[in-house]
């Protein structure tokens, strides 16, 4: 195997702590070429589909990567804006705040970055950029704050595969899921009860995480735990009671059962029980994307609306905004307790003391 190298290292070069925040990813542009690019890395981890792999490629090359690019290059142009992708944007919104806020705070050994698990920026691109900064410890922050095999261990999968290939590895550490912590649960309820104070409060409160096929939960995957604790953590810091709120599930794909209350269905029934108005927000995603703008914010609103819901809205997710941003920060520098690098200094003096400054190149 020919391994990534690390040539003319300079041992008087400062030490760096890397900051790397994923996110699941989006297409380049809203067209069928990319989205069948993107489909295709995307549908392809067995993460994320878990069916023998002869079966699921015949499926996935024959028949959706023939038909779907298409229709979801449509659903993609509704949300893209002029900045591009609204996941793209967003997370570098959130890794540009990250990285000012930990400026401020005195970390000025810390690089932040960002990458996407599938499309760009990809993995190998953006740790290929941190460690030529001098990235040699690294923690990495998935955006995902409820744990599941297909986002998750998919991050951590595509990161291993990357240092697989390297001949020099980081110091690293991986935060693999925050549903419960209090900052972001703060952060989570004060978003809600700040649109409560423009709007007023709905009949129902829906709180709508993205779906996993069942099967996933049956064979030990904690997400939809994590995501019922997520629910009540954040009703309890808005004092609901349990009638007032609901936990939904997003965005199934096949014909298999998936996790239950299906967030559609939940939206067509509620007006025939009395529930003329709700408001729903998305604590799973820690960025807004298609699922949450078109997917929650225009097609669950014309459920509901068709069904005899009299108001429906769409509450955004916490993106870069200064309560989230101080949320992250916070768990970041929760992880990164007794990580120290070398000052500038002191590197020269065992520069020196090692007679060398640089490996050969």
């Amino acid at each position: 195997m020919r391994y990534i190298n690390t040539p003319n290292y300079d041992h008087k070069q400062n030490d760096k702590i890397g900051i790397l925040l994923t996110n699941l990813g989006t297409p380049d542009e809203p067209t069928p070429k990319a989205l069948k690019r993107y489909l295709k890395q995307f549908l392809s981890d067995p993460r994320v589909v878990e069916v023998p792999r002869l079966l699921w490629w015949l499926i996935l090359n024959c028949v959706i990567l023939q038909f779907r690019p298409r229709r979801s290059a449509k659903a993609y142009a509704t949300v893209f804006t002029e900045q591009g992708s609204p996941l793209l944007f967003n997370t570098q919104a959130q890794s540009d705040a990250i990285a000012a806020q930990l400026q401020q705070q005195g970390m000025q050994n810390v690089v932040v970055d960002f990458a996407m698990r599938y499309g760009n920026p990809s993995f190998d691109t953006v740790l290929d950029k941190m460690f030529a900064q001098g990235v040699r410890k690294l923690l990495v922050l998935p955006l995902y704050p409820q744990y599941s095999g297909s986002t998750s261990a998919s991050t951590f999968d595509e990161l291993g595969t990357n240092f697989m290939r390297r001949r020099w590895l980081p110091d690293l550490r991986f935060i693999s899921h925050y549903p419960d912590y209090a900052p972001f649960i703060r952060a989570a309820a004060e978003k809600i009860r700040q649109h409560w104070q423009q709007q007023g409060q709905a009949d129902k409160l829906i709180l709508s995480y993205h779906g996993i096929p069942k099967r996933y939960l049956l064979n030990g995957d904690p997400y939809h735990c994590e995501c019922y604790k997520t629910s009540r953590l954040i009703a309890e810091e808005l004092g609901l009671t349990k009638d007032q709120y609901l936990t939904t599930f997003q965005s199934r794909f096949g014909r298999e059962e998936w996790l239950k209350p299906y967030t559609d269905e939940t939206l067509k029934a509620l007006p025939a029980q009395g529930v003329k108005s709700v408001q729903v927000f998305c604590p799973g995603f820690a960025a807004d994307c298609l699922e949450t703008i078109e997917e929650i914010g225009e097609e669950n609103k014309e459920y509901f609306l068709h069904a005899g819901g009299e108001r429906y809205e769409y509450i955004t997710a916490l993106n870069a905004e200064p309560a989230h941003i101080d949320a992250l920060c916070q768990l970041i520098k929760d992880n990164l307790q007794g990580w120290q690098v070398a000052a500038d200094a002191e590197r020269a003096i065992r520069a020196d003391e090692l007679r060398v400054e640089k490996y050969p190149g």
